[in-house]
């Protein structure tokens, strides 16, 4: 099945697009943007890998669905267009990054500054009907972002995972952790980071003390 991907990525996951569930999902997925509004448009769903090819792959993070509203969700998880108000995890993984760093809010909340420098945002749902938080569960998506997640345990070294809250902890559980590096902590989102599970992780400085250790550049938070 041709799938518009990078070809990076293409070449990796190639026997991922022609197992049954993926020809089932593509279907899915072309009725419900038929049929309703969904997010993100249509050439952004796979533009995670766009922006972080497989070879330049340094970073994983992982998100769980892309946010539902008008003109937010851009392909990467967290991450939302130039232009629109910072969602309020998106606000607090700010706030950590000042507090950790000392870098200041960003004028844009568009994550593709860090995908392009080998951080792969990675929602494990990758589309969702308009106003409808999960629409898109459980139709395949979470098969292949799994594929995608143990080809870069298995076919990678040295990368760093950050798994932020209960379901990114799942999502992570096959992760070969002799062979990268795995920080875990509440998710950025208000109810948890009120409850103490999210500030102070110093989740940028470790990942980026850890890239220099292996002697990667470090990422531009």
């Amino acid at each position: 099945m041709q799938v518009n991907i990078h070809p990076s990525w293409g070449n990796v996951l190639s026997a991922e697009f022609d197992k049954p569930y993926f020809e089932k999902l593509i279907t899915f997925v072309k009725q419900e943007y038929a049929q309703t509004r969904c997010y993100p448009k249509g050439n952004h769903i796979f533009a995670a890998f766009d922006h972080c090819t497989y070879d330049n792959v340094k970073v994983v993070i992982i998100g769980q669905d892309p946010y539902h509203g008008p003109n937010q969700a851009n392909g990467l998880c967290f991450s939302v267009s130039d232009g629109i108000s910072f969602p309020p995890s998106l606000i607090n993984i700010f706030k950590e990054i000042e507090a950790d760093l000392g870098i200041p809010f960003p004028k844009t909340g568009n994550l593709e500054r860090w995908a392009d420098q080998g951080v792969l945002l990675l929602n494990a749902t990758l589309t969702v009907r308009e106003s409808m938080a999960g629409s898109h569960q459980n139709q395949g998506w979470e098969e292949f972002t799994d594929a995608v997640i143990q080809k870069i345990s298995e076919d990678k070294q040295d990368v760093v995972f950050l798994l932020w809250g209960g379901f990114a902890k799942k999502k992570g559980a096959k992760i070969d952790r002799s062979r990268h590096f795995v920080l875990e902590t509440g998710h950025p989102s208000p109810l948890s980071a009120n409850r103490g599970l999210w500030f102070g992780n110093k989740h940028f400085s470790k990942t980026n003390g850890f890239l220099q250790q292996k002697g990667k550049p470090e990422i531009n938070w």
